[in-house]
């Protein structure tokens, strides 16, 4: 497959995408709010590495995303409760077919025949928590990121823990390997595709005001996709500033992108 990557990186800079012979991964480290957590900064470098490493392997992907979890925790001394989180998007080529994983909220979109088919982890998103309507609804009514609003995104957070590799909670990478195993797994036949793209939500999410699609996203090189990560980033700026149009947590966040095409 030949493969296209652009990243943006907003001030955390905790988004990782490696691309290697085998395929690529994305991961997108969650922003803390909360002072008594660390960031996720050293924990993308080592997890995305520990990855990569594993990727060429026959494992299962849930197998190879657990075992680099364990890795990466090991070598970070890190406990479960009390370790930064990352999202997790891969994919895997192999003769004939793609194997795809998702585990957060970095959606990977598949198109074929036409159409696109969307891999998405909506669990955090599906808990609800009233922090989180919240602190939409004050964006949306012009609040702006005020301190408020990032007490709300504190206390969210903290809330967010209680759920956080539970069951009837979420499943994200973070010091518990065995999180690996509810990550969303697919495969397709090779012939089956046309392209596959994966995103991080920094990325995803502006595509819908700027009324881009990912067919438009599938067709364009590394100048392009870094054009596009630019014009995400232009928007937030100029049009939506505060959130209102778009409400998120904060005002620009990392974007990182790849587009994965088959081999002519």
């Amino acid at each position: 497959m030949n493969i296209a990557t652009a990243q943006l990186p907003a001030q955390s800079g905790d988004d990782r995408v490696i691309v290697s012979a085998h395929g690529v991964v994305m991961l997108d480290g969650a922003t803390t709010f909360d002072p008594d957590m660390p960031s996720a900064s050293a924990y993308v470098d080592v997890l995305a590495e520990e990855l990569n490493r594993r990727l060429g392997s026959s494992q299962d992907l849930r197998t190879v995303l657990s075992d680099a979890i364990a890795a990466t925790a090991d070598q970070l001394r890190l406990e479960p409760e009390h370790a930064p989180t990352s999202t997790v998007s891969v994919l895997r080529t192999n003769p004939g077919t793609v194997d795809l994983l998702v585990l957060g909220d970095s959606p990977i979109v598949v198109g074929r025949n036409g159409s696109a088919d969307l891999i998405t982890d909506r669990r955090m998103a599906e808990l609800n928590l009233p922090e989180s309507e919240q602190y939409r609804q004050r964006l949306a009514s012009g609040s702006g990121y005020d301190e408020h609003h990032y007490n709300l995104l504190r206390s969210l957070q903290r809330k967010q823990r209680n759920h956080r590799n539970q069951p009837g909670g979420y499943w994200i990478a973070e010091a518990d390997p065995s999180a690996a195993d509810h990550a969303l797994v697919t495969n397709y036949r090779l012939h089956e595709i046309d392209w596959v793209v994966l995103a991080t939500d920094g990325a995803s999410n502006p595509l819908g005001p700027l009324n881009v699609s990912w067919a438009e996203v599938a067709r364009m090189d590394a100048c392009g996709l870094a054009q596009l990560l630019t014009r995400c980033q232009r928007w937030e700026t100029e049009i939506d500033p505060c959130g209102q149009l778009q409400p998120r947590s904060k005002r620009h966040d990392d974007k990182s992108i790849a587009v994965a095409t088959l081999d002519a």
